[in-house]
């Protein structure tokens, strides 16, 4: 059986202070830069991936739901499917001189 964890809470298990408030050290999400504060890396890569080609989208700086918004932005943009993991948008195919393209024409410094 796996471990759980309660809530996400460590180190303290019962205290008899009534007036205990136990604080999360969650991390905080990172503001989202402007789009011309950006510097954005489109990669083209095949590795674990059956051989299929991916453009990758890395370098965004800010929040997840952000980094969800312009993935869609650029799917519905470019026709094509693809998901968001690990802070990177991945794009299915080969894409990388449209998405340079439509990354500039947002506001974007891609490289």
């Amino acid at each position: 059986m796996a471990k759980k964890e309660h809530k996400g809470r460590t180190g303290v298990v019962y205290s008899t202070n009534e007036e205990f408030n136990y604080s999360y050290d969650g991390e905080a999400e990172i503001e989202t830069l402007p789009a011309d504060k950006q510097k954005l890396k489109v990669i083209l890569d095949n590795k674990g991936r059956a051989g299929k080609t991916v453009s990758v989208v890395t370098g965004f700086v800010g929040t997840t739901a952000d980094l969800e918004e312009l993935g869609k932005k650029m799917k519905n943009k470019l026709g094509v499917g693809g998901s968001v993991k690990d802070g990177e948008i991945l794009i299915q195919g080969d894409f990388k001189t449209r998405i340079v393209s439509l990354l500039t024409d947002m506001g974007y410094k891609v490289k």
